[in-house]
């Protein structure tokens, strides 16, 4: 019999970066509190992806089970999702015209033990003008996205030097199969 594999977050471009790599899975979002004052971009991501799979793990002990949680940072300030429009629009005008870095950690948690990674990718915004980050904000988007913005919103603004494009998405989709490979066996059961 198969083991299931619980994804860990309710986030759509998770499921839809997970269901690109071809695995089947289910969805169960955790209850995990994020909290995590003074630690560091890395290990604020690492904390949060252990939390959410630990979470759902001690529902659905006979799974595996993936965590994963994504912040911005620039300039030794630590972005996660805004709290609403106003706080978008801040995060925004800071990203603007500058270089950040985005962190994703994964957590993939099953009865055998549990493997972890944490992913960094550099990324470049172009300046954005006032009339861009109004409309992008009155659309709602930036509400559920660390550093309040979506490479895939603002592609044409948005450069990544150096990591993957799936990472800023929130999911660094090569390594997450690697991990999963090695969690079943070397295949995609």
């Amino acid at each position: 019999m198969r083991r299931a594999l619980v994804l860990a977050s309710a986030s759509p471009r998770r499921r839809e970066l997970l269901g690109k790599l071809g695995y089947e899975f289910t969805v169960e979002p955790s209850l995990f509190e994020e909290s995590a004052k003074g630690l560091s971009a890395r290990d604020t991501v690492l904390t949060f992806a252990r939390g959410k799979a630990e979470e759902v793990f001690s529902r659905f002990p006979s799974a595996l089970v993936l965590g994963a949680d994504t912040v911005v940072e620039a300039d030794g300030r630590i972005l996660g999702k805004p709290k609403d429009g106003a706080d978008a629009r801040r995060m925004l005008r800071f990203l603007s015209g500058r270089e950040h870095f985005v962190y994703t950690g994964v957590c993939l948690l099953s009865a055998e033990g549990r493997q972890e990674q944490v992913v960094k990718t550099k990324v470049e915004i172009a300046p954005l003008g006032e009339e861009l980050i109004e409309r992008y904000c009155a659309s709602g988007s930036p509400l559920d996205k660390a550093g309040a913005y979506g490479i895939q919103d603002l592609s044409p603004f948005v450069r990544c030097e150096e990591g993957g494009y799936e990472n800023v998405m929130g999911l660094p989709a090569r390594e997450v199969d690697a991990m999963l490979k090695r969690a079943f066996g070397g295949c995609k059961c």
